[in-house]
């Protein structure tokens, strides 16, 4: 077994702190990677306090990983010592049903996708532990090739909240001749619209506060309507082709609804802790679409992380150290960061 040493959430009550655990050895197919960056993502904090489900404790959260390669299993092929490699939001799936061999593991049929933290490796009792940690071992198959141009720690949030939006925008080709509209300017807001402007999309910006019109012009965005104004809202109605939905809070899904066109399609990859309220009305009033998306398949991840090499995209981050976790979920909670926290794990 491998020492690892991490910081980890014994129980839903109570702050992370340092642990010491043990990754498995690296088998035929592993690759090991040691742990540079690793982004936070909201659900790391709802799924240290079961917000969602019941927990698997101690949890070792974290799911946009990125490190360089120390060691590969005798069978690897993609990989060698001293590549950069990234894990994002799974680490296995059966790789025999029909969704994984049409590259949508996330959707896996046999149980579901093996998660990279608060999950149960294919063996049903074996629990995974995430990327605040100075190291792990994954199967090559999910192991992500990282490319040199990026700024490494900028590149850590594209494995979730990165292709979390880029998946959609392609499923549904969106791009030019479209007004997309993106609901919220977080982690996941600000890469739709970076994605959105890239596929030439017309992009606007919904949002409660008045202060990210700045900065939501400043990542590309072409428009801006304050969803706390009627006026501005009265306007808005109808014209959008999508919304993509990367709200976590409550909000009201019938008023958003209203804001598309005929045959529009609101996607969510948000997750409020409670189920969104939906008056059929809503949808049959111009067969609009109320839609979902969670990730991206193993080869789009690798696709999203090309295109943005080949474009110079990445995320707009505050690098923390470790030690700093629970001050920076506070922050997160009250939108205190433009746009997502990455930890520097030479602090770990």
């Amino acid at each position: 077994m491998i020492p690892a040493k991490a910081y980890a959430a014994q129980d839903a009550q109570t702050d992370l702190a340092p642990w010491s655990f043990e990754r498995r050895e690296v088998g035929p197919h592993d690759v090991q990677f040691d742990i540079l960056f690793c982004g936070v993502c909201h659900s790391d904090l709802h799924q240290i306090k079961n917000d969602w489900f019941p927990g698997i404790f101690p949890m070792v959260p974290g799911h946009e990983i990125v490190g360089r390669v120390i060691k590969v299993g005798d069978h690897v092929k993609n990989f060698k010592v001293g590549d950069l490699a990234g894990t994002g939001c799974m680490v296995d799936s059966c790789q025999e049903c029909e969704n994984c061999k049409q590259d949508l593991e996330q959707y896996c049929l046999n149980g579901g996708s093996t998660q990279t933290y608060n999950s149960y490796e294919r063996d049903g009792k074996t629990p995974t532990y995430g990327g605040y940690s100075n190291t792990i071992v994954v199967r090559e198959e999910f192991v992500l090739h990282i490319s040199e141009k990026l700024d490494l720690a900028a590149t850590a949030p594209l494995l979730c909240a990165g292709i979390t939006t880029y998946s959609p925008l392609r499923h549904w080709k969106v791009g030019k001749g479209h007004k997309l509209a993106v609901l919220g300017l977080g982690g996941l807001g600000h890469m739709a619209v970076k994605f959105g402007v890239a596929f030439g999309a017309e992009v606007t910006v919904l949002s409660t506060s008045p202060k990210k019109e700045a900065d939501a012009k400043k990542l590309g965005a072409h428009h801006f309507v304050v969803t706390s104004d009627p006026e501005q809202i009265k306007a808005a109605t109808g014209t959008f082709d999508f919304i993509l939905d990367t709200v976590s809070a409550e909000h009201d899904f019938n008023m958003y609804l209203s804001l598309l066109r005929t045959n529009g399609t609101m996607i969510c990859v948000g997750v409020p802790s409670e189920p969104a309220k939906v008056a059929a009305f809503s949808l049959l009033g111009g067969r609009k679409s109320l839609a979902g998306s969670g990730i991206g398949g193993i080869a789009e991840t690798q696709e999203m992380l090309d295109f943005c090499a080949e474009h110079n995209i990445v995320s707009d981050i505050e690098i923390i150290d470790m030690k700093d976790i629970t001050k920076s979920y506070e922050r997160m909670l009250k939108g205190d960061v433009r746009y997502r926290f990455v930890i520097d794990m030479a602090t770990l």
